[in-house]
């Protein structure tokens, strides 16, 4: 099959064209970089010419409330548009655990609003919703940093290695269309105040992490277990320990 991936060069899109590859597809990765542009269209007709499938892991590059929906509408428009000219019989769509059990948040009203274009659209589909990456913890700590100390929400996550991400979202691509909502997560549950905690440990940052119920997470509160998949979710087998230990060897061996 040609199987387009829109957001391929990037973390998750790098992996999945690298799999559906190595399956013996043709694999395309599309993007900005390449000549793709979901948001003025250029190069999209091109590259889903003669394609079966696509596969849209893009993301907003800003994460302003308008911005981040204005992305994901606008490129998905784009992209449901230009499948129906082609003829394109799947597309498949990374989204997230929890999007429509957090309104606070602008990103997630985002992946709601994307999620019924695709559902919309007549289109056969298959929307991939993911749990936070382990390489994401960086990035709420960041976040939630002032003045030195990370003050991180104790809600209860089930992440997973991106890697893991990567190859289920290359096997639904490979798949019939399921026209519903799918999910997949890691195998442990795990307050994110400890899920960053131990991210920084590990990287021998030694910012004072504070676990506190009333810290925002992008824009929103968790108040249980909102980014934990619900039952009959696929999850991997990639422990958060495995997984540090797996970049403290790479690191080591550079």
């Amino acid at each position: 099959m040609k199987i387009v991936v829109i957001g391929g060069t990037g973390l998750i899109g790098s992996k999945v064209v690298s799999l559906l590859a190595e399956h013996g597809h043709e694999a395309v990765a599309a993007s900005p970089n390449s000549g793709v542009d979901t948001i003025t269209g250029a190069g999209v007709a091109e590259a889903l010419a003669g394609a079966d499938v696509v596969v849209d892991v893009s993301n907003s590059p800003s994460f302003a409330d308008d911005d981040v929906l204005a992305f994901f509408t606008t490129s998905t428009r784009t992209l449901l548009a230009a499948e129906r000219e082609a003829g394109v019989g799947h597309h498949v769509a990374l989204s997230i655990v929890g999007t429509d059990e957090l309104p606070d948040s602008g990103y997630l009203r985002a992946k709601v609003a994307q999620e019924r274009l695709i559902r919309e659209s007549g289109q056969p589909y298959t929307i991939v919703r993911a749990t936070q990456f382990y390489e994401f913890a960086a990035r709420i700590a960041d976040e939630a940093t002032t003045d030195g100390v990370a003050r991180v929400s104790t809600g209860i996550m089930q992440p997973m290695a991106a890697v893991d991400v990567s190859a289920a979202v290359a096997r639904f691509a490979e798949d019939a269309p399921r026209n519903a909502v799918v999910e997949i997560g890691g195998p442990e549950r795990i307050a994110m105040s400890d899920l960053v905690r131990r991210s920084l440990d590990a990287r021998g940052d030694r910012r004072e992490v504070v676990a506190d119920p009333a810290a925002p997470y992008f824009g929103t509160l968790l108040h249980g277990d909102e980014l934990a998949p619900g039952a009959g979710a696929e999850l991997s087998e990639t422990t958060f320990d495995a997984w540090l230990a797996a970049h403290a060897e790479a690191a080591a061996g550079r």
